[in-house]
């Protein structure tokens, strides 16, 4: 049996071993983890990644707002997105991984608050004892290194589960526009300006970041203007917007803009620690059922995104002996299960690994050639605290709020659009989605070409886009609550459609290895 196989069959470790291992690799790197983010491409991903941090956590804030009755609300989820982005950036074991708001998370809490209603329980406790014992069972998962069973997980899983959060981003996006367009209350001038500030912003983005493989201007210049395409993006629909103010009046060109608290205190006045002792004993252990499924969610996610990340296509190098998909997820699955207690004994919405926002981050520190070849990755701590920091100080004080409240929401719109269209480039998935539609002759050679008939590689795809639909129709209905479970079926899934005759192995093994 060869070492790899052998390796392959190794899931529990002795107690902290995996820890212990990925600290150790990581921790002589700290130093240059801070040196190497201070630079050009470093301030340009650091901005990127502070409007695709910032965005989600007002939207998700007001959706929580509302849902739990101001239990938690956007000063809540800014400030868990700011401390546990900071945290996680300066203590992870892989700091270009992000963790952030996501949909799921979302989804679960707004769950859990329909169960404290129908139960008559006070929503912020029984929200404080699910965490705590979530983040209990992430610590045995990370103390253990169970994070070693996703040497079993497969591309089919990772293509899904990205290819779902990439299109709850486009959704969102397209939502916001069109909600303009559908309000009786918004006028029709009003409606276009939004949809014409968001394509000025996407188009001005994807233009400008696809300009360093073009002639245009010298290297430095367009490649400057690459890794700065979504702040420039972000201005030119600003200004935009701005701009049709002062020629038609705020009473004709006046819309919706980034709203953030005025004061750094809680959505109701509440105390912010969480008082534990308001839940019935009883319910104290009974959380422990929707502790086990919010688990499941969290560690799928977190490594799903991990070895998203840590793929060998990025050439990273710190803090690592081998190219293994496993490198850091144990170290990191510790730093996780901490920030889920803490955030849960304040009353704070939970954080967990940022899929989408995590790939954007890896290729816009990505280092390439000059036929756009990945040659390495600009590893760094700086982009992930600097930006997360700022997103603070957002929170503190009043100046950078007064800046934001001039940014219109269609233009974080439209770098939604942005960051869910190029989120999904480099995705097996996203590749044979778009071979559905082209011309057979004049078809890109793929790695499955030659390999897998036609017909098998597009009932394939179908499938699998099928099963995205279902997780969106899924976190988008009241139950919710059950996307973890649904997103852990899909490896039984896959060995399903080998098994019952659907797809041949040696086709699926090529399809999603």
């Amino acid at each position: 049996m060869s070492t790899a196989a052998v390796k392959r069959k190794i899931i529990l470790e002795p107690l902290g071993a995996g820890i212990k291992r990925d600290f150790r690799r990581r921790l002589p790197h700290y130093k240059s983890d801070i040196l190497d983010g201070i630079n050009s491409q470093g301030l340009a991903t650091t901005i990127f990644v502070f409007l695709i941090s910032l965005a989600p956590a007002i939207g998700f804030g007001g959706i929580l707002d509302v849902a739990t009755n101001g239990a938690m609300g956007v000063i809540e989820m800014l400030t868990s997105t700011a401390f546990c982005g900071v945290v996680y950036a300066l203590c992870s074991v892989q700091p270009i991984q992000l963790i952030g708001p996501m949909g799921p998370t979302l989804a679960f809490s707004l769950s859990l608050f329909q169960v404290a209603e129908r139960l008559s329980l006070p929503f912020l406790p029984l929200y404080a004892w699910t965490g705590l014992w979530t983040a209990a069972i992430l610590m045995l998962a990370a103390v253990t290194s169970a994070s070693n069973i996703v040497t079993y997980l497969t591309s089919f899983t990772d293509e899904i589960f990205s290819v779902l959060t990439s299109t709850i981003f486009l959704l969102g996006a397209v939502k916001e526009v069109a909600h303009t367009f559908i309000s009786p209350t918004t006028p029709a001038t009003k409606a276009l300006l939004a949809l014409f500030c968001a394509t000025a912003t996407f188009g001005t983005s994807i233009t400008l970041k696809s300009l360093n493989k073009t002639m245009f201007f010298t290297k430095e210049i367009r490649n400057n203007l690459s890794n700065f395409a979504p702040a420039i993006g972000v201005t030119v629909g600003s200004l935009v917007a701005r701009a049709a103010r002062l020629r038609y009046g705020s009473s004709i060109a006046s819309i919706p803009a980034l709203s953030l608290p005025t004061t750094f205190a809680t959505t109701t006045g509440r105390s912010w620690l969480i008082n534990l002792q308001l839940l019935p004993v009883w319910a104290r252990w009974g959380t422990l059922a929707p502790a086990l499924l919010a688990s499941v969610l969290f560690f799928l996610d977190q490594n799903i995104t991990a070895r998203l990340v840590n793929n060998p296509r990025y050439k990273q190098t710190k803090g690592r002996n081998t190219q293994s998909l496993t490198d850091g997820m144990h170290g990191d699955m510790f730093v996780l299960s901490c920030l889920t207690a803490i955030t849960s004994m304040f009353g704070l919405p939970w954080m967990m690994g940022a899929t989408t926002r995590s790939a954007a981050h890896i290729r816009a520190l990505s280092l390439l050639d000059k036929d756009g070849t990945i040659r390495g990755t600009m590893e760094n701590r700086v982009t992930g605290v600097v930006s997360h920091a700022l997103i603070g100080a957002c929170v503190l004080f009043a100046s950078p709020r007064t800046l934001l409240g001039q940014v219109p929401l269609s233009v974080m719109s439209g770098v939604f659009l942005y960051l869910g269209l190029t989120s999904l480039s480099g995705l097996g998935l996203w590749d044979r989605v778009q071979d559905l539609f082209k011309d057979p002759s004049l078809e890109l050679n793929r790695p499955w070409s030659s390999k897998v008939p036609k017909m098998v590689t597009n009932v394939f795809t179908i499938f699998q886009m099928i099963c995205v639909l279902a997780m969106v129709l899924v976190e988008e209905s009241s139950f919710g609550v059950l996307l973890p479970l649904i997103i852990a079926f899909m490896p039984i899934l896959r060995f399903a459609l080998v098994k019952g005759g659907f797809i041949r192995e040696e086709f699926m093994n090529t399809l999603a290895e």
